[in-house]
C-alpha cells in the first residue's frame, strides 16, 4: 500500500511539473529528454519487472538526479576534493530545488511525501558521485539530521527548520559526537540547563558533518540528570546565534576530503526551550531511531559505489597487460572480482529485504545492522582487492579506487563502529553475557 500511494503522489508530481524543476534551472532541457546516465558496462539495465522495490517512479526519480550529477557535481569533484569543501549552499539549492532533500518528507513541508524507499533509491543513485564526502554531506541534510523533526517536531520548529533544508535553502549538521563519545551514545557530555523559557548550553560536537557552513545543527544533548537513556533531547540550534558558537576547527581527514568536518564548541549559548524536537529526555530514543534509516541510507549509497569500482577495475584490468597478457585473464583476478561481486549481490539483497520491512513499517534495527556492518567490511575488502589490480597506480590520488579506499573506510567507523553493530546483533540474538 505504502509503495502504491508513493507511486501515485509521484506520478501526480510529474504530470503537473513540479518534479526536477532544475531541469530548466540547470540546463532548460525536459524530463522527457535523454538522460546522460548508462548501465554499468557488461551489466543489463534493471527494468521495473526485475527490481524487488522499486516501480517505474523509482528508475525515473534515479534517472532524474543522475543528470544534475554529471551536470552540476562530478565535473566539479576534483576540485571540491582538492579545496577540501564543496560548496553546500549552492549545491543543496539545486537539490532543493528538484526535490531531492525531502523525498519522504511531508508535502506540507516541501517534501515529495513518499515512503523510504524513494529515499533509499536517491541514495544508490548518489553512489555515482565520483567521490564520498558529498554523498555522504547530502544524507546528513536529507535523511540524518531532520528524520525526528520531520516525525516529531512543531509545526513552528518545522516551518522554521524542516522547510528550508528540504528547499535547500538552509544547511543542516547532525550535533552527536563528541571526543569522548562517537559510537557510544549514551555517554555525551554536552549540557543543556534549563533557564527559563530558555536552555543555556556547554560542551562540544566533534566530527560534525557540514559544520563550517551549517545554519543549524540537529544538537542532542543531556537536559536533565537522570538515567542516560532518558535525560537526552534532541534540540535545534541556529548556528548563527550571537557568540557562544565556536568552529574550533575543520578536521584534516582521511578520506572524504569535499566534506568540511568541524569541531563545534558551546559556551553559555542560549536557544529557546521551544525549540526542543519533541518530548523533552526523549531523544536518545529519537536518535535511535534516526539510525535505523541513517545507516540503510549508508549501504544504499555505498552499494553502487563498490558496483562501479569493480566494473572500473574491470574495465582497467582488461587492457592493462603483464607478462604479456591482460591482468585480468589471470585466474586469481577474475574469481577474485566474481567473489566479491557475489558479496556485493548478497548484501543487495539484505538491504532491499530490510527497506521493503521497513516500510511496512516493522523494526528493522537487527538488520539495519547487519547490513551496516556488512556494508563497511565489504567495502575494505572490494577498495583494497580493487586497488592492488591497479598496481602503482591504485598508490596514486589520479584514479577513482584510491579515493574509494580512503573514502570508505568511514563505513565501518561512522553511524556506529563494527563493534556497536555486532552488540546490536548480539541483543537481538540474545547472547550477550548477562549482567
Amino acid at each position: 500500500m505504502a509503495l502504491r500511494e508513493g507511486a501515485v503522489r509521484l506520478n501526480f508530481l510529474f504530470n503537473r511539473g513540479h518534479f526536477y524543476k532544475c531541469t530548466s534551472y540547470v540546463s532548460g532541457r525536459s524530463l522527457s529528454e535523454n538522460v546522460t546516465s548508462k548501465p554499468v558496462a557488461g551489466s543489463a539495465p534493471e527494468t521495473t519487472a526485475d527490481h524487488l522495490i522499486y516501480t517505474q517512479e523509482h528508475f525515473a526519480l534515479k534517472a532524474s538526479l543522475r543528470k544534475i550529477i554529471d551536470q552540476e557535481i562530478n565535473p566539479h569533484v576534483d576540485q571540491w576534493e582538492a579545496e577540501g569543501k564543496f560548496p553546500a549552499h549552492k549545491i543543496f539549492k539545486i537539490l532543493g530545488s528538484a526535490g531531492f532533500l525531502g523525498v519522504n518528507k511531508p508535502v506540507e513541508y516541501g517534501g515529495l511525501g513518499l515512503d523510504f524507499s524513494y529515499s533509499v533509491a536517491v541514495a544508490e543513485e548518489l553512489g555515482n558521485i565520483r567521490c564520498g564526502g558529498i554523498p555522504m554531506a547530502i544524507g546528513v541534510q536529507s535523511d540524518m539530521a531532520t528524520p525526528a523533526l520531520a516525525r516529531f517536531g512543531s509545526a513552528e520548529l518545522k516551518k522554521e527548520f524542516l522547510l528550508p533544508t528540504i528547499m535547500g535553502d538552509k544547511v543542516a549538521c547532525l550535533g552527536v559526537s563528541e571526543v569522548g563519545a562517537g559510537s557510544d551514545v549514551s555517554s555525551i557530555m554536552t549540557k543543556a540547563v534549563r533557564n527559563g523559557d530558555e536552555y543555556v548550553i556547554n560542551g562540544g560536537k566533534m566530527w560534525t558533518t557540514n559544520g563550517t557552513q551549517a545554519d543549524w545543527m540537529c544538537l542532542l544533548a543531556n537536559t536533565s540528570d537522570g538515567p542516560p537513556h532518558r535525560n537526552k533531547s534532541l534540540i535545534c540550534l541556529p548556528m548563527n546565534l550571537p557568540g557562544g558558537i565556536h568552529i574550533a576547527r575543520k578536521i584534516d581527514k582521511l578520506g572524504m576530503w569535499s566534506s568540511d568536518t568541524a569541531e563545534v564548541f558551546f559556551d553559555d549559548v542560549r536557544v529557546p526551550c521551544k525549540n526542543v524536537i519533541g518530548q523533552e529526555g526523549l531523544g536518545f530514543t529519537y536518535q535511535m531511531l534516526q539510525f535505523q534509516e541513517e545507516r540503510l541510507w549508508a549501504v544504499a549509497n555505498i552499494l553502487t559505489t563498490m558496483d562501479n569500482i569493480i566494473q572500473e577495475t574491470i574495465e582497467y584490468t582488461r587492457q592493462r597487460k603483464i607478462f604479456k597478457q591482460p591482468v585480468l585473464y589471470h585466474q586469481s583476478v577474475h574469481f577474485r572480482l566474481a567473489e566479491l561481486q557475489t558479496e556485493v549481490e548478497l548484501l543487495r539483497s539484505l538491504f532491499y529485504r530490510a527497506t521493503a520491512l521497513y516500510i511496512k513499517g516493522n523494526d528493522v534495527t537487527r538488520l539495519a545492522s547487519m547490513a551496516k556492518l556488512k556494508g563497511g567490511r565489504l567495502a575494505r575488502e572490494v577498495s583494497d582487492s580493487c586497488l592492488q589490480y591497479w598496481g602503482g597506480m591504485g598508490f596514486t590520488s589520479d584514479v577513482p579506487v584510491s579515493r574509494f579506499y580512503r573514502d570508505s573506510r568511514l563505513m565501518s567507523i561512522g553511524a556506529g563502529a563494527d563493534e556497536v553493530m555486532l552488540g546490536i546483533i548480539c541483543k537481538y540474538m540474545d547472547t550477550l553475557p548477562k549482567k
